[in-house]
């Protein structure tokens, strides 16, 4: 699959779950599947790295489900959302040596994952008569594409 493809779908991800897609990431960076090494992003892959941001995007996952979450389209969240989307996308963009278009797709990505997940959760908790199911719907969406995502870069 196309560098900039995975690019842009992992700033999806972020759009949808800020910490899910830098946890999946560090993750492959971590076990060698993503070469960060001699990069200014080799950070992901040390040791303790995919841990601190497992824990971060599990927390994220639980407060995403409270009612006095914000919402992910107000500045604080959306900055976070592009920077996630721009770091990850650089980190894959990194490895076939197309880091700042990476970084580039990574962000459009996010954007289209915030607002478009956003729209997505709308309607189906309408759907569903409430946010719970749709939620966690959008959760299997985000961790699963971030699995397949990083399988990929295998």
């Amino acid at each position: 699959m196309s560098v900039y493809v995975l690019t842009v779908l992992i700033g999806v991800v972020a759009g949808l779950r800020t910490f899910t897609a830098p946890a999946a990431v560090s993750w492959a960076a971590s076990l060698g599947w993503l070469p960060l090494q001699d990069t200014p992003l080799a950070f992901l892959g040390l040791t303790i790295t995919p841990y601190v941001i497992t824990l971060l995007a599990l927390g994220e996952l639980v407060a995403d489900k409270l009612p006095q979450t914000p919402s992910r389209k107000r500045p604080p969240g959306f900055i976070a959302r592009l920077i996630s989307g721009g770091v990850c996308g650089a980190a894959i963009g990194a490895a076939s040596g197309a880091p700042l278009a990476g970084l580039l797709a990574g962000v459009i990505g996010a954007v289209i994952g915030t607002f478009g997940g956003y729209e997505a959760r709308v309607a189906l908790a309408k759907a569903f008569g409430r946010d719970l199911p749709a939620a966690l719907l959008e959760d299997v969406v985000a961790v699963g594409g971030a699995a397949l995502i990083v399988v990929a870069l295998a």
